[in-house]
C-alpha cells in the first residue's frame, strides 16, 4: 500500500496493477464530478443546462453532477470538479455578463490545476453562437482544458427586440441533444474514458 490514503503503489513493473497516474492523485472509488454552469436571461439556456443535468444524472451513471448558476458559481466549484458544462445565451455575439464574470472570478484560481480536464458547451443563440462559443474555448485554452465535443448551438431564430427579450422555449428535439451530450459527460467521466 502506498502513501495515498492506502492505495497502492504506481506500477514499476513486475504483476502488480497498472493504474493511470489521476487514480493515485485522486483515489481509485473517487465519485467524479460535472460542474455545469449556466447563465439564463429568457429561460432558454436554463432548459438546455437542465436537460444536460438530467443526461449525466441518468441511472447508473455513478456521477455527481452541481447545476449552478453563474452567480453562485465560484473557484472552490471549479477545483473540486472533474469535468464542466459551460451554458450561456449569446448576448451582442459574445457570452453572457454572468458567465463572464464567473470566469473572471475563478480564472487565476483555477489557472494551472486544471489541465487535461474535460469540458463542452452549450449556447443558446438567436442566430448564430460562433463567437460565444469560441470566447469559451479560449477561456477553456487557458485553463488547458481538453474539448471533448463540439460546442452544442440550439437557435432560437429571434431577431426582433420582442421575440429576443421573450421567454424561450426549447424544442424537445433540441433538449434531448442537451440530454445526450449531458449523459456522453457523465458516461465519459464514470468510466474514465476522459
Amino acid at each position: 500500500m502506498g502513501p495515498a490514503g492506502g492505495l497502492p503503489e504506481p506500477h514499476r513493473g513486475g504483476s502488480g496493477p497498472v493504474l493511470p497516474p489521476s487514480v493515485y492523485a485522486r483515489g481509485m472509488n473517487a465519485s467524479k464530478t460535472l460542474l455545469i454552469v449556466y447563465h439564463s436571461m429568457t429561460g432558454g439556456t436554463r432548459q438546455m443546462a437542465e436537460a444536460a443535468r438530467d443526461g449525466a444524472a441518468a441511472e447508473g451513471q455513478g456521477v455527481q453532477v452541481r447545476l449552478l448558476h453563474a452567480s453562485a458559481a465560484g473557484p472552490d466549484d471549479v477545483l473540486s470538479a472533474d469535468g464542466y458544462l459551460f451554458a450561456t445565451p449569446e448576448n451582442l455575439a459574445a457570452i453572457s455578463g454572468q458567465l463572464k464574470d464567473f470566469f473572471d472570478r475563478s480564472y487565476y484560481a483555477a489557472l494551472e490545476h486544471l489541465n487535461g480536464r474535460p469540458y463542452a458547451s452549450l449556447i443558446c443563440a438567436g442566430s448564430d453562437g460562433q463567437n460565444a462559443a469560441r470566447q469559451i474555448a479560449r477561456i477553456a485554452t487557458g485553463w488547458r482544458l481538453k474539448p471533448v465535443a463540439e460546442p452544442l448551438i440550439i437557435c432560437t431564430h429571434a431577431q426582433t427586440t420582442k421575440a429576443i427579450l421573450a421567454p424561450k422555449r426549447i424544442a424537445a428535439a433540441e433538449l434531448e441533444q442537451c440530454r445526450a451530450l449531458g449523459e456522453a459527460m457523465g458516461a465519459g467521466l464514470a468510466l474514465g474514458v476522459f
